[in-house]
């Protein structure tokens, strides 16, 4: 029979596994927001990790580390230890990026772990209210009469609302003048003082200047119709197929252990459910789509392939 001293080493070797892996999380969260403070991720992040970390009895302290239209701080989580202390909450710019970045530092489907799909975006069309055009036809025929005259702002070459701009005048089969901005914010304000014709405009963003009156929405990029906006029309409705919605998603380094993973999607499932939270998003035009790791994982493939097709066929460039 084995002595005092040998059962308590045996109890203590047994034990040492959970001793080792002390219940997540025991300490504050870092999530990594890849773009500036302010705009549709780094708003979707605070809401919902706020509410994660009250579940979870942690701070989960979002930090923004913008630059390289996403890169930078998304290869900080890629190459972070995987101890489910570092997270990600990315956005479009990640399955549009390797289209433009022949030489990106980390490949996502390889280097990170997805996680959660936390929303999805449209963008608005939007226009200044003295703009005689009301309508997404209306729209391409002024563009079909004055072919390369009509000025389309984006947020930046290569940005989200760029695509949604390329596939819809591929799409439309129309030649537009691209007039690139540095960011959202400054195209909205050239567009409602009339510096500039059309924008599609992140529903976040734009949502308040729309019923405001400052801005008048002409259609979004979604599928069907918009709870904030029933009456606006889908782009779709008169461009079968288009669809152009932008995403904000969780992810980990590849690594990460999949209890974590499994821990995180479940909490995540559950918050983008509570009544406070899903209010809050609405109101912001945006939904949400509550689902798997695999989910996400199969969706993000789906996007890269996509947007992929649309960068080669409209030579974008991030320049």
């Amino acid at each position: 029979m084995p002595s005092i001293a040998r059962r308590s080493l045996l109890a203590v070797g047994l034990a040492s596994p959970a001793l080792a892996q002390p219940a997540w999380p025991n300490r504050p969260v870092r999530v990594i927001v890849p773009w500036p403070p302010g705009g549709g991720a780094d708003t979707v992040g605070r809401i919902l990790f706020a509410r994660v970390g009250d579940r979870l009895g942690q701070p989960f302290v979002v930090e923004n580390r913008p630059g390289a239209t996403g890169t930078i701080g998304a290869t900080a989580v890629a190459r972070a230890e995987p101890d489910g202390y570092t997270l990600l909450h990315d956005a479009t710019g990640l399955s549009v990026n390797p289209a433009l970045q022949p030489n990106m530092p980390f490949v996502a489907e390889r280097d990170l772990a997805f996680i959660f799909l936390a929303t999805l975006v449209p963008n608005l069309l939007v226009t200044n209210n003295a703009t005689p055009q009301r309508t997404v036809p209306e729209v391409i025929a002024l563009a079909k009469a004055k072919p390369g005259a009509v000025d389309f702002a984006s947020s930046g070459n290569g940005s989200a609302q760029h695509l949604a701009l390329a596939l819809f005048a591929s799409q439309a089969g129309i030649t537009i003048n691209h007039v690139p901005y540095r960011g959202g914010a400054q195209a909205l304000n050239d567009i409602i003082g009339g510096q500039v014709g059309f924008f599609f405009s992140n529903a976040s963003a734009s949502t308040g200047f729309v019923t405001s009156g400052a801005l008048r929405a002409i259609a979004h990029t979604g599928p069907g119709r918009l709870a904030r906006f029933p009456d606006l029309p889908a782009v779709a409705e008169t461009l079968p197929g288009y669809e152009c919605l932008e995403w904000n998603g969780v992810l980990a380094p590849a690594a990460t252990p999949q209890p974590i993973i499994k821990q995180l999607n479940a909490v995540l499932n559950e918050v983008v459910r509570e009544p406070e939270v899903a209010a809050r998003l609405a109101s912001l035009s945006i939904a949400t789509r509550p689902g798997s790791p695999e989910d996400f994982r199969s969706f993000y493939l789906a996007e890269l392939a996509k947007w992929t097709r649309v960068v080669k066929a409209a030579n974008i460039t991030a320049d």
